[in-house]
């Protein structure tokens, strides 16, 4: 029902391709460490609920065709609502019916959220990354063990020198290529991995 229903309601390359740029700045690989993923910025629950674990373990690390086939899921059950700010733009009206999609969405995660439906994004609560991150069940990942959250003036080299980190700003680099894509930018709110 689900594969019909998105069809239905499905959006353009070029439309998901604003909503990535909007979210993510267009980084379909991007994992900045605040629970969501990808240029989409999936939750893992969302991710999970929606079959993206067929593809991989999230988002970030799916294609962008990939991604784009689970928010199609995400839009025929939710709308654009899923994407509160980012996703005005996209295309299909919103789903209202009651299939398996929403039963899923309605059991998929541990949010903290206040709407009705867990959204699929980060758009309406930015910055995310000073929100408080919950991760379902059984993930090894635990919140605040070897992370840093980059302050105005860092570099990889001092965050490396700051916290010891064995190889230095090129280990650094290395532990976090999915957030960080130039070892000579990265930007105040990325969370980066220490170890």
């Amino acid at each position: 029902p689900l594969m019909a229903a998105g069809t239905a309601s499905a959006a353009t390359a070029s439309e998901w391709d604003a909503v990535a740029q909007c979210e993510s700045g267009g980084n379909w690989a991007i994992n900045t460490g605040n629970g969501y993923y990808g240029g989409l910025q999936f939750s893992a629950s969302t991710w999970a609920a929606y079959g993206g674990t067929q593809y991989a373990a999230q988002a970030n690390q799916a294609t962008k065709a990939q991604q784009i086939q689970i928010a199609e899921k995400v839009l025929a059950a939710q709308g654009k609502g899923a994407w509160p700010v980012c996703g005005t733009g996209l295309s299909g009206a919103a789903y209202t019916g009651s299939t398996a999609g929403s039963s899923s969405s309605g059991s998929a995660g541990t949010s903290s959220r206040t709407t009705d439906t867990q959204a699929a994004s980060r758009s309406a609560e930015r910055p995310a990354a000073t929100k408080t991150v919950t991760t379902p069940a059984g993930k090894k990942v635990k919140k605040g063990d070897g992370e840093y959250k980059v302050v105005k003036g860092d570099t990889l080299s001092s965050i490396a020198a700051k916290h010891k980190v064995k190889g230095g700003w090129q280990a650094l680099f290395k532990l976090n290529k999915g957030i960080v894509q130039d070892a000579d930018f990265i930007y105040p709110g990325q969370q980066l991995h220490l170890k």
